[in-house]
C-alpha cells in the first residue's frame, strides 16, 4: 500500500488540507480549525505531510512527526509554480501536495526547539543592531546640523556626549534634554545587544559543534552559533557547494544553447548567515601578513571584494564539511572534503 500524502496550507486559525486517495482517486479537501488539525492527523495512519517552510512550519512539523508521520518542508518559491490559478488556500494546499511528490524536489530540514531558540536570539540581536545604527546615524546628523562633527568608530557616542555638553549653553534646553535621552536609548540598546551576545556565548560553550566551527579562521561566536542553528542536519545538503548555494554565495547562471554565462553571486537563501560569513572573510583578509600564499596571489589578481566572497564561499564549504563528517578543522581541510 502506497503511503498517502497530505498537503497542508498553514495559517493562524484555519488550515487547508489536500489529499488524494491513491486507490480510488478520490480528492479530499478539508478546512480545519487549529484545535482540530492535530486530532485529524492523530487518527490517520503514518503518512507524508507536506508544508511550506513558513511561519510556525517547524512547530507543526515537530507535532506531526511526534504522531509518526513523515514531514516534508519546502521553500515557498518551489511551491508557487504549481499554483494553477488564483492564489487561494485550496489552490495552495493542492500545489503543496503536487510539489512534494516531484522527483528532485529539495526539502528543508526540520529545526528543533533549541535551534529555533538560538535563531530567535540572533533575530532579536539583528533588529537591535539595526535600531542602534539608525539612532546613532540620527544623532550624528542632528549634531552636525548645529556644527558639531562627531567622529566615527566605537567611541562615537562618547564624542557625541562631549559635543552635546559643548552645545548645552548655545541650544535650547528642550533640544539638549531630547538628545541626551537619545544617548541613553543608544546605551540601553548596546547593553541589550551585549546581553544577547553573552547568552549566545554561553550556549556556544555547551555546543560541541559550534566549538569546532570556531577553529575556522573568520568564524566567530555569532557565525558558529548561527551556522549550527541554521543548518540543523548537515546531511540535508548533498555537498558543501549546495550549502554555499543555499547561502547565495555561488554565481548566478544564465545561458542557452549549451553556452552558460556566470554572473555575480545569487544572494539567495539566508541573508543573515551570508552577511556574517562575508564580514568574517573580510576580517581575515584585513590581516595581510598572516595570509597563506594562495590568498595573497588571489588578492594580487582579483579585486578585494571578489576575494572576500570567494573566501566566504570556502568558509561555508568548510562549515558543512565539519558538520557533515564530524571532524575538526585543519588548514587545507576544505580543499578536498567540500
Amino acid at each position: 500500500m502506497k503511503t498517502r500524502t497530505f498537503g497542508v496550507d498553514l495559517a493562524k486559525r484555519v488550515f487547508q488540507v489536500h489529499s488524494v486517495d491513491m486507490d480510488t482517486g478520490e480528492i479530499e479537501r478539508r478546512q480545519l480549525k487549529r484545535e482540530a488539525l492535530v486530532m485529524y492527523f492523530a487518527k490517520q495512519s503514518p503518512a507524508v505531510i507536506a508544508m511550506e517552510a513558513c511561519g510556525s512550519a517547524h512547530y507543526w512539523a515537530r507535532r506531526f512527526a511526534s504522531l509518526g508521520h513523515e514531514v516534508r518542508l519546502m521553500a515557498p518559491s518551489f511551491v508557487r509554480p504549481f499554483v494553477k490559478s488564483n492564489k487561494t488556500d485550496v489552490a495552495d494546499a493542492q500545489a503543496i501536495w503536487e510539489a512534494a511528490q516531484r522527483p528532485g524536489m529539495r526539502f528543508v530540514a526540520v529545526k528543533s526547539e533549541a535551534q529555533q531558540a538560538v535563531l530567535s536570539l540572533h533575530r532579536v540581536r539583528e533588529q537591535l543592531v539595526k535600531m542602534r545604527r539608525m539612532q546613532i546615524n540620527q544623532m550624528h546628523g542632528l549634531l552636525f546640523e548645529f556644527g558639531a562633527a562627531v567622529q566615527g568608530g566605537v567611541h562615537s557616542m562618547d564624542d557625541a556626549a562631549r559635543r552635546l555638553n559643548e552645545l548645552a549653553e548655545a541650544l535650547p534646553a528642550m533640544v539638549i534634554d531630547t538628545l541626551r535621552e537619545e544617548l541613553r536609548r543608544i546605551e540601553a540598546l548596546s547593553h541589550d545587544i551585549a546581553t544577547i551576545e553573552h547568552r549566545l556565548a554561553a550556549w556556544r560553550r555547551e555546543d560541541e559543534a559550534a566549538v569546532r566551527l570556531m577553529a575556522i579562521p573568520g568564524v566567530g561566536p555569532l557565525s558558529a552559533t548561527a551556522a549550527v542553528a541554521t543548518i540543523g542536519d548537515a546531511h540535508t545538503f548533498r555537498s558543501g557547494r549546495e550549502f554555499a548555494a543555499f547561502l547565495g554565495l555561488v554565481p548566478r547562471q544564465s545561458g542557452t544553447g549549451g553556452r552558460v554565462r556566470l554572473l555575480g553571486i545569487s544572494k539567495r537563501g539566508d541573508v543573515y548567515l551570508r552577511t556574517l560569513l562575508i564580514h568574517g572573510a573580510r576580517a581575515v583578509l584585513s590581516h595581510h601578513k598572516s595570509l597563506d600564499k594562495p590568498l595573497q596571489r588571489l588578492l594580487e589578481r582579483r579585486p578585494f571584494n571578489v576575494v572576500v566572497v570567494a573566501l566566504a564561499n570556502k568558509m561555508a564549504r568548510t562549515i558543512w564539511a565539519l558538520l557533515a563528517h564530524g571532524r575538526t578543522y585543519q588548514p587545507g581541510y576544505a580543499a578536498h572534503t567540500a
